[in-house]
């Protein structure tokens, strides 16, 4: 079979290690368990792994300091990376080392360990603002301002740094991911200088310290900016416009209102507008003026927001009791013993693409634009690329299931299995949840979207030497399942199938016969789940998530799961192929809404509390 190109129906929006092949997978600890032994060969202790990105690898250690222990965070680039990318390690110290700032930790040292670069920086106490959103939902409209206000601190603070010629810095990349929050003190610190530069413009957009020459040079002629998360960065930086300080506002009108709406990106502006977050009225609204199309009053916006914000941060609020929102579709919270590790893949992107749109990004070179490009999110609308952005979101929770959403002309169609299993950051979940129905609500299109969530811990792995090869089940291989405890509602009339939105447009992966048989058998056992195959020229992945929920079958459905692993060896060609199932017909239907109405933090706070206390 000729090699199909895999921009296909199923893309993986996080490669969790569980995705990967065995010697990819070992390879990666391997190098993992090397970094942790080159750092404790330097004397560090209590070493472990805490983040990854586009470039590197990040851990966590600390070495004595008289008493106490001085904690540190440890970067590594990547290996897989071009020497050119490699050197940037060197360049974020560099650039770290430029400035100074309460709310920046600071560069402890930059060296160079048996060919290794390993970059050493201050850590700053507590947790990073994505991992706080997605466990707390929304912030409250106090915290935001208060976050707000630091935020400016650090702008004001970058825009007098005197780097060469007295030029400010450009940090390239703010978003909650490298915004660090210390509870306890409710106070931030930016880290993750890597894409930080000098600026060529000043807040003005004038050049900075530029004299004729230098004007005539091509240093100023071409951007120096390196891109940032595609998720939050603006309009400018994007679009390879010259670095100014200009850039980091973008990247905190898009971070605050992420924190304030409970989003993992900035995209959603237009459907859930910061006045509909319940944020004080001036500051919502220049917050939307920041998120503006209009590049003219997206400026006007980010300098009253410099100017004004220590003011509009003076203003006493107060916490609200909680009121966790009611899901707009079912979701489902079973606590779990087993950990899970949550892969969204989503189906029948290229609809939500505008047709004819300029491909603007295909010059830049650069490793964050790979995870642009896979999201297939280039072409499409703001609020299009909100929309993937949402059921991403809802991958980072311990979820299985699936989504398919449909859109007709008179409103939007959504099916649901969603299962959530830590009951604990349900409220948030559902504020996840409810974005994604907004956000479809605000789409006028004509199509259907499919995703599904599974355990990928449960992914089973076959490999094969050469492509011309068939692909064989170890004998101890099985499709895992889990089981209600009694007959759930089985009514024939609505029951779901796994051909209800017949072949996929996108998928390229066709299955022989045998399985197409047994699916169809399978189909009419009443459960719910999803299965896909995921065929590669040396790697087959099979991922699968499976609740029966007639126990009286039990025998006759395990057996037929059986069967598909034995009839794997049919499976020709590449591509991927997946099909999913609800428990039953639960559609709900919602009209076009263009945009979130609006809602305001009350002017009378303590009153509100006694309305709240006495509904």
């Amino acid at each position: 079979m000729p090699q199909a190109p895999l921009q296909q129906f199923y893309i993986p929006e996080e490669q969790s290690v569980y995705l990967l092949s065995h010697n990819d997978a070992q390879k990666l600890k391997d190098w993992v368990a090397l970094c942790q032994a080159q750092l404790s060969q330097l004397g560090y202790q209590g070493i472990e792994l805490i983040g990854k990105g586009a470039y590197g690898f990040v851990f966590s250690g600390s070495v004595p300091n008289g008493d106490t222990l001085a904690h540190y965070v440890f970067k590594f680039s990547r290996i897989t990376l071009p020497t050119h990318l490699q050197e940037r390690l060197e360049e974020e110290a560099f650039m770290l080392d430029q400035v100074s700032h309460a709310r920046i930790p600071k560069l402890i040292t930059y060296q160079r360990a048996r060919g290794q670069s390993i970059l050493v920086m201050e850590r700053a106490p507590g947790w990073n603002l994505e991992q706080i959103s997605l466990k707390r939902g929304r912030l409250s409209p106090r915290l935001i301002m208060r976050i707000a206000r630091q935020l400016v601190d650090i702008l004001i603070a970058l825009r007098r740094e005197a780097g060469p010629h007295g030029r400010p810095v450009v940090h390239g990349d703010i978003k909650p991911s490298n915004l660090v929050f210390d509870p306890d003190t409710e106070s931030i610190a930016l880290i993750d200088w890597g894409s930080s530069v000098f600026a060529q413009l000043d807040a003005q957009l004038q050049f900075v310290g530029a004299n004729v020459m230098e004007l005539m040079s091509d240093n100023l002629q071409q951007t120096n900016a390196r891109l940032g998360d595609v998720y939050f960065i603006g309009e400018e930086q994007l679009n390879g416009a010259l670095s100014s300080p200009r850039f980091d506002e973008q990247g905190v009108a898009g971070t605050l209102y992420a924190l304030a709406s409970a989003q993992s990106c900035r995209f959603g502006h237009r459907a859930i507008p910061a006045s509909s977050l319940g944020l004080p009225v001036e500051f919502a609204r220049t917050l939307d003026g920041m998120l503006d199309p209009d590049p003219q009053v997206r400026l006007t916006a980010g300098s009253y927001f410099i100017d004004t914000m220590p003011r509009m941060a003076n203003v006493v609020m107060i916490d609200f009791p909680p009121s966790p929102e009611v899901p707009l579709v079912p979701v489902w919270a079973r606590p779990v013993q087993q950990e899970i590790d949550t892969v969204v893949y989503s189906s029948r992107k290229a609809f939500l693409r505008e047709a004819s749109v300029e491909e603007t990004l295909n010059e830049v070179n650069d490793v964050q634009l790979d995870r642009y490009y896979k999201q297939f999110m280039q072409g499409m609308g703001e609020t299009e690329k909100a929309f993937l952005a949402s059921v991403s979101r809802l991958g980072k929770y311990p979820v299985v299931g699936g989504l398919a959403v449909r859109w007709e002309r008179e409103g939007v169609y959504i099916d649901s299995s969603l299962n959530l299993h830590d009951p604990d950051v349900k409220p948030a979940f559902i504020e996840a949840v409810n974005n994604t129905v907004h956000l479809a609500r605000a789409i006028h299109r004509q199509g259907v979207f499919k995703s599904c969530l599974f355990n990928a811990r449960q992914t089973l792995h076959l490999e094969r030497e050469t492509e011309r090869e068939p692909f064989y089940c170890q004998p101890d291989m099985t499709i895992n399942y889990e089981m209600s405890a009694v007959p759930e509602l089985e009514d024939r009339s609505r029951q779901h199938s796994y051909f209800e939105d017949g072949p996929d447009p996108e998928e390229l992966l066709i299955l022989p016969a045998d399985i197409m048989t047994i699916l169809q058998q399978l189909n009419d056992i009443h459960h719910t789940g999803m299965i896909i195959f995921e065929a590669l020229p040396q790697h087959l992945k099979i991922h699968s998530y499976y609740r029966l929920l007639d126990p009286a079958r039990e025998r006759e459905f395990q057996t037929l799961l059986t069967y598909i692993l034995d009839a794997v060896n049919q499976i020709q060609g590449l591509g991927v192929s997946g099909f999913m199932k609800m428990p039953y017909k639960d559609t709900r239907f919602f009209t076009h809404l263009e945009r979130q109405p609006e809602r305001y933090y009350p002017q009378n706070p303590r009153e509100h509390v006694k309305n709240i206390k006495a509904c």
